[in-house]
């Protein structure tokens, strides 16, 4: 419980917010605030919430709930998350931790013989970057279609009307990196 008081001490001072100010907006005393912040108590769950909205953070940020994954940078194959597939056979990967102050969000995007990507991209919005890992793959933007290959890199906006095919007689593979709060 130690950390909790040291977060909310450490997002106060981010923000140049005086210990009083906060208690007041809390409706605590100073004191009851700055044992909290010592870890010489600790604040209920209604405090908490409410020094959490005062911050413009969360509970979960406070309690520490996505340090796992700060400090465990390492992100395993074996941890990647099926996120969709189409009836073709095409599926979408998240390849990295959750985290809700991530910035982008990588995706692996499998394409198997004959698949191509109805249906997968529809809840994205903005700009797409995309790199193709494995294969070759016809990339149709506006009508103008254009044949990407291993090391080939693509970046749009997907408001635009578009289209991935597998040209590969095996599995082709992009990564495609999405700004997080698009979905």
């Amino acid at each position: 419980m130690e950390r909790i008081g040291e977060r909310i001490k450490r997002k106060r001072e981010q923000q140049s917010m005086q210990l009083n100010d906060l208690a007041r907006k809390v409706g605590i005393s100073s004191s009851a605030l700055s044992q909290i912040e010592k870890a010489k108590s600790f604040p209920s769950i209604i405090t908490l919430k409410l020094i959490a909205d005062n911050l413009q953070t969360t509970v979960g940020e406070l309690i520490g709930e996505n340090e796992a994954a700060l400090n465990n940078p390492v992100f395993r194959k074996d941890e990647y998350l099926r996120i969709c597939q189409n009836d073709l056979g095409a599926e979408m990967y998240l390849i990295s931790q959750h985290d809700l102050n991530k910035q982008v969000d990588p995706f692996l995007v499998r394409f198997s013989k004959g698949s191509d990507s109805v249906d997968l991209f529809k809840t994205f919005q903005g700009y797409m970057y995309g790199f193709v890992l494995t294969g070759e793959i016809q990339f149709e933007i506006d009508n103008k279609s254009y044949v990407i290959q291993k090391g080939d890199s693509i970046y749009f906006n997907t408001r635009r009307n578009f289209r991935f095919e597998n040209l590969n007689s095996g599995i082709s593979e992009i990564l495609c990196v999405f700004p997080s709060s698009n979905r």
